[in-house]
């Protein structure tokens, strides 16, 4: 078996991969996932705890606020260099990110491709 390039994948190819990834994280910690094939409640999988506590995850290459997650108590997982992987209360950083920058933009979302230096300290305590 030959290893694949992760940037010879298509977008599809790649969010299975980054499920793959975190699913194996969060089993670390006592996780078992459900992917949802419909964004079930803006859920892209469910994570449930083996206490029975259920997270609903929404699977993200960056760090992303967006108004359809609020108010929906949706996790956001994200992966900086599919090594270190980050899960984030998605309101908690809604209104980090929007009082520091003004609010979202874009049509009420925003996404941001590295962790602003601002932002670390933050999101740094949502490292798996």
């Amino acid at each position: 078996m030959d290893k694949i390039d992760y940037n010879t994948l298509n977008a599809k190819q790649k969010e299975s991969y980054n499920y793959q990834m975190i699913s194996a994280v969060l089993a670390e910690y006592g996780y078992t996932t459900y992917r949802m094939h419909d964004d079930y409640h803006g859920a892209d999988f469910h994570a449930v705890h083996v206490d029975g506590h259920v997270l609903k995850v929404q699977l993200k290459s960056r760090i992303t606020i967006h108004y359809k997650y609020l108010n929906k108590d949706i996790f956001i997982a994200f992966s900086n260099d599919r090594i270190k992987w980050y899960l984030y209360p998605h309101d908690e950083i809604f209104e980090i990110v929007t009082n520091h920058s003004g609010g979202a933009k874009d049509g009420g979302h925003r996404s941001i491709h590295y962790i602003p230096k601002w932002l670390m300290p933050f999101i740094s305590k949502f490292e798996l």
